[in-house]
């Protein structure tokens, strides 16, 4: 089953970002090379593809786990939530209809 994993940024967390980035996107790129990943990304602290210095106030994950425990531990072990860039992560199970 797919799961929502929603990470919500402390005030100016991008250079904490900038810091982990790269132990972040390898943890994502194993779940694409397992086929579980179903779509992630940032969102924008500003309307704006590159908000520049504005940095992101989170982000999303929608991947595919065993259960609601596993994708739960899964986001537990995220570089971002280690190094303090989330101020609070939730965990959904998330049932794709279209497209």
């Amino acid at each position: 089953m797919y799961y929502a994993i929603i990470g919500e940024d402390v005030e100016g967390s991008l250079p904490l970002r900038m810091q982990v980035r790269g132990a972040h996107i390898e943890r994502l790129k194993r779940l694409v090379d397992e086929g579980r990943m179903l779509l992630a990304g940032p969102f924008p602290a500003i309307d704006a593809e590159d908000p520049g210095e504005a940095g992101f106030t989170g982000s999303l994950i929608v991947a595919e786990f065993d259960s609601l425990e596993a994708a739960r531990e899964w986001a537990d072990a995220d570089p971002y939530l280690e190094a303090g860039v989330y101020r609070k992560v939730t965990v959904s199970p998330f049932r794709k209809v279209l497209p």
